[in-house]
């Protein structure tokens, strides 16, 4: 994967292959409980799928950024796409109406701020 990302070629996935591009995740897959998970590091921070969708996502990764479980990164509601040219967001996507990206971020308390999310229906 490090090679065809070196080379350009589109790297895309959902869930844990959203936080997989990132240095950090959150995920569900090793056991009954979130966990803060290493990844790949193509992308700086951390990433979290289903911020929306699964009630304890939001409280788990604002408390792992909290303690510096993690690194602050990009949260996303279920149906939003995070798209990154060059390792910066290039644009957000969504095939939901409401549904939202989010820089969590740590300033003495972590801050949560939505982030510009292009709804596909209005295109």
């Amino acid at each position: 994967m490090k090679k065809a990302y070196e080379q350009g070629i589109l790297l895309a996935g959902v869930s844990a292959g959203s936080i997989c591009w990132f240095e950090e995740g959150v995920t569900d897959s090793y056991g009954d409980r979130l966990e803060a998970l290493k990844c790949l590091g193509f992308l700086e921070g951390s990433n979290c799928p289903h911020y929306d969708g699964e009630k304890d996502r939001r409280p788990s990764y604002q408390s792992f950024v909290d303690s510096r479980k993690i690194a602050p990164g990009f949260a996303a509601d279920d149906g939003v796409a995070l798209h990154y040219i060059d390792k910066e967001i290039h644009k957000i996507i969504s095939s939901r109406p409401t549904a939202k990206a989010y820089k969590v971020s740590y300033e003495n308390r972590v801050k949560e701020i939505e982030l510009e999310t292009i709804y596909l229906g209005n295109l």
